[in-house]
């Protein structure tokens, strides 16, 4: 009867997302019905296409050219060889060297507590929580080739890099597959100290740039952005979020730069539902040049709560930036 009902629960009532439930029954079965968290994690492990990409990139770019150049493999393509020299050990002369090399992988593994350096270089500090949040917000897509997470594997990566003053905050995080992430750092020393340099750039005449010079108070702000209310509101707690660099077009943004942006309009958004319950939606709006408004030349991001009766008749929202347009 017991197996005629796991049976049923395989065939005709597992509903799937992943390979997960099936791999865990399996695994479970192999093992007489008990098997240890670290041996599940293993076995997802194996049909994990993306894991196996990044340790075939290791094999190519690390060991294999350290073996043959002291003469002990050969390469065909993806087919790895021993040399002629060493092909014909006996039985034993291989299990030999098969326990030598245990007891180079223990003692290494012993003596070297952050074994996997090379997988969290600039995730030192990162929560898995953190990670996770960083690789939801990309929908588990490279940030910059947009390869899914199923194909290849996902890094966290700074974007302004940790030995050049960047944090571990939201906004200088971004997921990059493991090859984007290997391309970037290869220019961290030019192209990304251009990056972080612009990010310091201010106008001494522009209002934005010198906020506690016209007593403006900032409510909130992460490594890019910041936001604070707006002295000419729409309506109660409307909120401008800007980008700290001075720069006028929202087209010209960098892409951390609206993370950072939109990091804030969520947490605005959220934070001032919290403080006032009579708020029931939002415009969220952007002016781009003077025919469409925009009076200050530092880009602000308008979040402007709406209540329930605030207008007579609301339908159209943002097509009110064109009064005879908004009824349609």
């Amino acid at each position: 009867m017991s197996f005629e009902k796991l049976e049923d629960f395989i065939k005709n009532k597992m509903r799937m997302s992943h390979i997960y439930q099936p791999v865990f029954i399996k695994e479970l079965i192999r093992n007489k019905g008990t098997v240890k968290l670290e041996d599940i994690a293993k076995s997802f492990l194996h049909y994990d296409k993306s894991q196996q990409e990044y340790y075939e990139y290791i094999t190519k770019t690390m060991p294999s050219k350290v073996l043959k150049k002291h003469g002990l493999i050969t390469q065909n393509k993806n087919l790895y060889t021993l040399t002629d020299e060493y092909k014909n050990l006996n039985a034993d002369e291989s299990q030999k060297l098969i326990n030598l090399c245990d007891e180079k992988i223990n003692t290494f593994l012993e003596t070297r507590l952050d074994t996997y350096d090379h997988r969290r270089r600039n995730q030192n500090n990162l929560s898995g929580s953190l990670r996770y949040r960083i690789i939801k917000r990309a929908g588990g897509k490279c940030e910059a080739c947009g390869i899914s997470s199923d194909k290849r594997a996902i890094d966290v990566d700074h974007i302004i890099p940790k030995n050049k003053g960047g944090s571990n905050d939201e906004s200088n995080l971004q997921a990059l597959c493991f090859k984007c992430n290997r391309q970037k750092r290869d220019t961290d020393d030019t192209d990304f100290l251009k990056v972080k340099q612009s990010y310091s750039n201010r106008d001494q005449d522009c209002l934005f740039c010198n906020l506690t010079k016209h007593n403006i108070k900032v409510i909130a702000k992460n490594e890019l952005a910041m936001a604070f209310y707006d002295g000419y509101a729409v309506t109660k707690y409307h909120t401008l979020i800007i980008p700290k660099r001075h720069v006028s077009d929202y087209f010209e943004l960098h892409s951390p730069e609206i993370n950072a942006i939109n990091q804030l309009v969520k947490e605005q958004k959220i934070l001032l539902q919290k403080k006032d319950k009579s708020i029931t939606g939002f415009n969220v709006g952007i002016n781009i040049g003077e025919d469409a408004g925009q009076s200050i030349f530092h880009v602000h991001i308008h979040l402007i709560p709406r209540r329930s009766g605030d207008m007579k008749e609301p339908k159209g929202g943002v097509r009110g930036v064109i009064p005879d347009k908004q009824k349609y």
